[in-house]
């Protein structure tokens, strides 16, 4: 889904230059906040920031330096988090199929900018991708922010795994992914034009090349030969004349499946997080100056703002019917009767998936993707949806951003491989 620009720190794995600023950065704070000395053994063991990005998962934010753009290696490192895994030096509490929140940071310069929060957020989507059962960190009772912050996000309190330290009680709190709707689900809302079943019950969709989700192939058995089913796959796409393009994750082939495409040539196309809430205790939306025009069918003006942003120059006709695949309501933001913004909630068991929302650039920077996302949700609980997902690419940091301030969750990653070509 598309969101409006952020102007927010760039959050990643930490990488060349980053690294040396997150150790700085991570023991400057440490003393910055009475924490330490700055000859204690521990400082030292802060600034050894390349060790941490060998053994663990080193995350930074950046900003750009002026004039830049914080992508890249370059930016100044304003924020600092570690992911450690059971078992490594860092890990003091982690348990079996855990990661392990380690060495928080934040310039004392950068603080009250949400960059905590950033990095936090962008962490539980690392431990997702990354297979983890559940995230675990330590805290104090004099930590009041954190706490709050860590509420926010879904941390629970485990008393019975707290300990001490220097005679300083440490809280330890969890958070759980939540469940994901899967790949059958996701499907039902955005479902293929054409469906073919392999003979190992793959489903292969086929929608004319107009978007992966309608054109890719979806592992959801483990055959005995999964070269074989590659085989009946790429003839299916060859017959279509689309290229061969397979999901694949947890739910769909997992390791083995990852294995053999990787082999046979298969790229990257994207990678996908799941994002999930209940519709629980859901904020209302705030009605404001633009109207928003509900239908239960994509109409001309719906339709034309969501391709002009997200697929200029794709065939209307096929658009329709993919979208007209599943029950669904259309919202249309309408600013003195044109239309500025768009989204679609389709419904699927008690799921709701939301997709599609464009914002017009005209008209960014305006709150119209919240809104509409709020409206949309307000309508699915109205239609007896429980629990709702969207499905966000793994490199869109303000999508993430939005969308972890509307109580989403990370609960699963997945990823679009397409069989390279070899007539280029």
């Amino acid at each position: 889904m598309k969101v409006e620009a952020s102007t927010g720190p760039v959050v990643r794995r930490a990488v060349g230059t980053d690294v040396d600023g997150a150790g700085a950065l991570a023991a400057e704070a440490y003393v910055a906040d009475g924490l330490l000395s700055g000859d204690d053994e521990y400082a030292a063991e802060l600034r050894d920031a390349h060790r941490r990005a060998r053994e663990a998962i080193l995350l930074v934010a950046v900003v750009p330096r002026s004039g830049g753009t914080g992508e890249g290696t370059g930016g100044v490192v304003v924020g600092t988090v570690t992911l450690a895994p059971y078992g490594s030096s860092y890990a003091e509490v982690a348990e079996p199929g855990e990661l392990e929140v380690r060495m928080l940071a934040v310039a004392p310069e950068a603080r009250g900018r949400g960059v905590a929060e950033e990095l936090m957020t962008e962490a539980l989507r690392f431990a997702v991708a990354d297979g983890a059962r559940r995230v675990a960190l330590s805290t104090s009772d004099a930590m009041r922010a954190a706490q709050r912050l860590y509420d926010r996000l879904g941390f629970v309190e485990d008393p019975s795994r707290d300990w001490a330290h220097d005679g300083i009680q440490v809280r330890v709190r969890t958070w759980t992914p939540p469940d994901a709707p899967g790949a059958l689900v996701e499907a039902a809302t955005w479902p293929p034009l054409r469906t073919h079943v392999t003979a190992d019950g793959w489903r292969v969709g086929a929608s004319g090349g107009l978007t992966r989700r309608a054109n890719s192939a979806l592992p959801v058995t483990r055959p005995a030969d999964v070269e074989a089913a590659l085989d009946e796959v790429e003839r299916v796409y060859a017959d279509a004349g689309l290229p061969s393009v397979v999901r694949v994750g947890p739910g769909t082939g997992g390791d083995d499946v990852e294995r053999a495409l990787v082999a046979r040539g298969y790229r990257v196309a994207s990678d996908t997080d799941v994002l999930v809430r209940t519709l629980d205790g859901l904020p209302r939306a705030v009605p404001g100056r633009v109207d928003v025009r509900v239908t239960s069918h994509p109409d001309d003006a719906w339709l034309t703002t969501w391709l002009g942003v997200k697929s200029a120059g794709a065939d209307a006709g096929t658009a329709r019917r993919i979208l007209d695949g599943a029950p669904a309501v259309y919202l249309t933001a309408l600013d003195a009767g044109r239309p500025v913004a768009a989204i679609r909630a389709a419904f699927a068991e008690d799921w709701v998936g939301l997709s599609c929302l464009v914002v017009d650039p005209a008209a960014r920077r305006r709150g119209l993707g919240r809104t509409l996302t709020l409206r949309a949700l307000d309508l699915a609980r109205e239609r007896g949806a429980r629990r709702a997902f969207l499905q966000v690419e793994a490199h869109n940091a303000a999508a993430a951003r939005l969308y972890a301030r509307l109580g989403f969750a990370p609960a699963d990653r997945y990823r679009y491989r397409e069989l390279a070509r070899t007539d280029a």
